[in-house]
């Protein structure tokens, strides 16, 4: 382990697949302390598992439903009870927004569950651990935006997933004017990263993938570690002097 994150205590919630899964066990190589969670008790079990097999302890609560302010406060106990402080937030964990277009886009149906989501779920969190955050005194809150909060997209309807990420990205700064000097908060913006998610909605191959491309002066898409890597720098002391602050991670999309 490179100890980059060692004796800190992390929250990293999602853990069950995609970049909640690569931030869990970048942060456990780097001698972190994490403490997961996810929904889908079978693949959080898993990420456990994968953890176990390098040598490295992860521990999960699952089920958990994020979206439910008693199960992410029983989350949030299960760290605080045990280590009395919370170092890292980390809100990876999304539910699948739903992509349509502002025509066809329902409101009880499609925006207010892509809302719930995208922004509540950051919320919760952040609220159930801000006391124990305070208690580190130099805690760190990432979150995540994405290219979506500051361009649309010609590929999918995304108008509740757009709204949703801006929402996340002004949520940041404002938790970064609220929680200096104790608690830093930070987002990160990831381009496509291949995920079970993407790929399910079809973001990684064919068409779209190569249009995607393009753009793209890396030529490549993202993978969870591309994204936990920079996690892991916001997450330690080295960016101790950064709060408020976006980081894009997206292969160069956002210099075009």
């Amino acid at each position: 382990m490179a100890g980059r994150l060692k004796d800190k205590i992390a929250l990293v919630t999602g853990i069950g697949a995609g970049i909640g899964r690569g931030i869990a066990l970048r942060f456990a190589r780097e001698g972190a302390t994490v403490i997961g969670c996810d929904i889908d008790a079978t693949t959080a079990a898993a990420t456990v598992q994968a953890a176990a097999d390098e040598g490295l302890q992860i521990a999960s609560v699952h089920p958990c439903d994020l979206t439910r302010p008693a199960d992410v406060e029983r989350y949030v106990r299960s760290a605080s009870d045990t280590h009395g402080r919370i170092d890292i937030l980390v809100n990876a964990a999304a539910i699948p927004p739903h992509m349509a277009r502002a025509a066809e886009m329902d409101y009880e149906g499609q925006w207010t569950p892509t809302m719930a989501g995208e922004v509540d779920i950051v919320f919760l969190a952040v609220k159930a651990a801000w006391p124990w955050l305070l208690k580190s005194g130099k805690a760190s809150i990432i979150n995540f935006a994405s290219v979506s909060a500051f361009r649309g997209s010609t590929n999918f309807g995304m108008l509740a997933h757009c709204a949703g990420k801006a929402a996340v990205l002004g949520m940041t700064r404002q938790l970064a004017i609220e929680g200096g000097p104790g608690i830093r908060a930070n987002t990160i913006s990831p381009g496509l990263v291949v995920t079970p998610a993407t790929a399910s909605a079809g973001g990684t191959d064919g068409a779209i993938r190569e249009r995607l491309l393009e753009r793209m002066p890396l030529k490549r898409l993202g993978d969870p570690d591309d994204i936990a890597w920079c996690a892991v720098f916001l997450a330690s002391d080295e960016a101790s002097w950064i709060t408020g602050a976006n980081f894009p991670v997206d292969g160069g999309v956002m210099a075009g």
